[in-house]
């Protein structure tokens, strides 16, 4: 009987989950790389800084699920969904816990949505592996905005709830053309940053500001001290002019008065 198969033996291990990982942050995508890969069921095929790379590789590589950042430059998260979705489950992984945002990419596809800061490393793998089979993940940041959206439902005043703070343009069919057209007008993406002069470590941090993270997370984020974060900030302030962390998103985001763009058109 040797060669035959034994029909009792162990069956063979299932290929691994592929995933892409999407942040404009190469230290976040270089972690999230490093903790997804090393699990035995996991591989990370591909990255991408931004959403039309991400779109460019879910078609290239037909991952199980895609892991999606909110404010990237560019082609954003948000509007990136419409055309991820139809290709693979995707799960938010992001700095972005504002309740609009969360409830649009949820009515756009996303499978979940996890804010940094509110989840273990086990607790994101856990994810990975549900969200491919349908089961969806939130961390309680967007729990709240659901519960929000909800409460406004059953009080019959949704018509009077806050408007989404973003209006993305998500028009045409799924193709790289029409992705590479799109122009979503979020802050994160508006051209007049530029004017301010901030250096590209001035940016991220201001980025991380506006996230809400305080010193210390930017710090181990940055893999920098608390001090040189500061050193920073100092900076970043002095060339917007600013006198405090509410005042410098105002105008990073383009919220502050004379700024040029309506809170409708904000990120």
């Amino acid at each position: 009987m040797t060669g035959e198969p034994n029909p009792f033996g162990e069956a063979p291990a299932p290929d691994p989950l592929r995933v892409v990982v999407a942040d404009d942050n190469p230290v976040v995508r270089a972690g999230l790389t490093a903790l997804l890969d090393g699990r035995e069921d996991l591989t990370v095929v591909a990255e991408a800084a931004d959403g039309k790379e991400a779109y460019e590789a879910a078609r290239a590589h037909r991952p199980d699920v895609v892991l999606l950042d909110v404010r990237m430059p560019g082609i954003d998260g948000i509007a990136a969904l419409p055309h991820l979705v139809p290709l693979t489950a995707v799960l938010m992984l992001t700095y972005s816990g504002e309740t609009e945002i969360v409830q649009e990419a949820l009515r756009r596809g996303a499978n979940g949505y996890l804010v940094h800061g509110e989840f273990t490393a086990d607790e994101l793998v856990a994810a990975v592996r549900d969200t491919r089979r349908g089961r969806p993940h939130v961390t309680p940041t967007a729990a709240e905005a659901l519960l929000a959206q909800l409460r406004w439902r059953g009080a019959g005043s949704e018509a009077s709830a806050p408007s989404l703070g973003r209006r993305w343009r998500t028009d045409g069919a799924t193709s790289t053309e029409n992705l590479s057209q799109l122009q979503p007008n979020v802050g994160q993406s508006v051209s007049d940053r530029s004017t301010y002069g901030l250096s590209g470590r001035e940016a991220e941090i201001m980025d991380l500001i506006a996230s809400g993270m305080n010193n210390q997370q930017i710090a181990a984020t940055c893999f920098i001290s608390e001090k040189t974060v500061k050193n920073h900030i100092n900076r970043i302030f002095a060339k917007l002019h600013s006198t405090s962390r509410s005042e410098a998103t105002a105008k990073w985001l383009g919220r502050a008065p004379g700024s040029g763009r309506e809170w409708g058109d904000l990120s």
